[in-house]
């Protein structure tokens, strides 16, 4: 209660007294002299000073009363303004036994079930903003006027900067696809797609830009550059897959139509035909087994038989497993010494990664008449090795070179009956195994393919720093 209330209450309530009194004496004395017939200016005056003393003890009671009432109002007043600042802990302390304690109870009660209301939706809040943090997408709320409303986490990271709320968006996103999604869906009120290949470098993205009922849009980016990779790989291998089969294929099929055609048969070109329709018959049964071996180290259900395994016996033993279709080539084989240490590695895939590895070595190092394979103790895992002294590996195809049908010299390869998925596999299996690989050449000097495999479990902490051979 303000105090210009309380003067026109306190006012009021004296000009209630004064005039009841005014009007009781008035009546008492027409009372007294219609029935006495005289004057009685004694009681005029006794009735005078009695109505002065009456209001000298109300007044002051009425005074307090309503100091009493406009404090109580005031703390209310007070009480409403901190609820309407989000102070939501205030309370009103509560008297009893009058309607004003009435009213404080129940605006405390309001107070009480508003926070509670308050702490339900900052708690769904904050649950919703975590969960869209988590999300891989990217999402970004837009306002009707454009500017950003709330952005997640991996929105933030996308954009590279800062995204403040109450911005416009164009200030961190400059991607036209996405503004011209986000554009659409404000003013048209349509759900917009597209794809953003300029907002990150090196990445694509699906745009789903949605209007929101009370005005702006919802922006949602999904990451398909996996996706596409993968698509344009299938796309990629199908198309190598069918040139490498047709080649076999038409040679087949042109000596096999000669073979029908041919009104008198000769012994000795049948027998050329046969042998090169043969020929192309064990390239494309070559190039189906690496297919499907790829096919099974790429694939997530290629389970490894992993034992822990000597480098060196693995070395040796695939020296000799090897062995004798390298002497058939006239290449020596030998190794260039091993460590004693133990891997963790399966015994069938290593054999198959250095088959691989020495039979690339014959086809392209065959010059240098020597292959040597070794293996050395690093830190936690073993190096082994694969080395040729053949023409070498120009620097632009080393880092290519493990892709699937990826040759350096095509017909070449093609003559020597290379399929194009030798070192692919060999790569998948090394990676299988929790290794790495590479390939390291100087043209006239040689090649040499290195892939490394993790220590078995007892050999880490304790390696011995010199390479032991097998029979030491």
């Amino acid at each position: 209660m303000t105090p210009k209330v309380f003067t026109k209450l306190l006012g009021l309530l004296v000009l209630l007294l004064v005039l009841h009194t005014v009007v009781t004496n008035f009546v008492f004395s027409r009372v007294v002299v219609h029935v006495t017939g005289g004057s009685l200016h004694l009681l005029d005056s006794e009735t005078l000073w009695s109505v002065l003393i009456a209001l000298g003890i109300a007044v002051p009671l009425a005074a307090w009363f309503a100091g009493l009432i406009s404090a109580r109002f005031r703390r209310v007043v007070t009480f409403a303004r901190k609820i309407a600042d989000g102070d939501l802990s205030a309370r009103l302390q509560q008297s009893r036994g009058d309607e004003v304690s009435t009213m404080e109870a129940a605006l405390n009660e309001t107070a009480e079930r508003l926070g509670q209301s308050f702490a339900e939706i900052e708690s769904s809040r904050q649950e919703l903003a975590a969960m869209l943090d988590s999300m891989q997408e990217a999402v970004v709320a837009i306002t009707a006027e454009g500017q950003v409303r709330w952005s997640n986490a991996v929105m933030q990271r996308i954009a590279g900067t800062t995204i403040h709320p109450g911005r416009p968006l164009i200030h961190s996103v400059r991607d036209p696809e996405v503004l011209a999604c986000v554009r659409a869906a404000l003013e048209l009120h349509e759900v917009r797609f597209g794809r953003a290949s300029s907002l990150a470098p090196g990445r694509i993205f699906e745009i789903n830009a949605t209007p929101l009922t009370r005005g702006g849009a919802l922006v949602v980016l999904h990451d398909v550059t996996r996706i596409e990779a993968a698509e344009k790989s299938r796309r990629d291998f199908i198309a190598n897959v069918s040139h490498e089969l047709r080649t076999p294929l038409t040679s087949i099929q042109g000596y096999v139509e000669t073979l029908i055609d041919d009104p008198i048969p000769d012994s000795d070109i049948n027998r050329e035909f046969l042998g090169i329709i043969l020929k192309n018959a064990t390239r494309m049964n070559r190039l189906t087994e690496d297919l499907l071996a790829l096919a099974s180290v790429e694939s997530p259900d290629y389970k490894l038989a992993l034992h822990p395994k000597r480098a060196c016996s693995l070395v040796d033993d695939a020296i000799d497993a090897l062995g004798g279709m390298v002497m058939d080539s006239g290449v020596e084989l030998e190794s260039s010494g091993a460590t004693d240490a133990q891997v963790m590695a399966d015994s069938d895939a290593m054999n198959q990664v250095f088959g691989n590895l020495v039979e690339n070595a014959l086809k392209y190092g065959k010059g240098g008449n020597r292959i040597l394979i070794g293996a050395k103790l690093l830190e936690s895992e073993v190096e082994f090795s694969v080395q040729d002294f053949g023409p070498g590996i120009a620097s632009e195809h080393l880092d290519r070179i493990f892709e699937r049908f990826y040759r350096i010299d095509k017909a070449r390869s093609r003559e020597s009956g290379g399929t194009g998925l030798g070192l692919a596999i060999v790569k998948h299996i090394v990676l299988a195994h929790g290794g790495r690989i590479w390939a390291e050449s100087e043209l006239g000097a040689g090649a040499a393919f290195h892939f490394t495999l993790p220590l078995a479990q007892r050999e880490q902490g304790t390696a011995e720093p010199v390479a032991k051979p097998c029979n030491l």
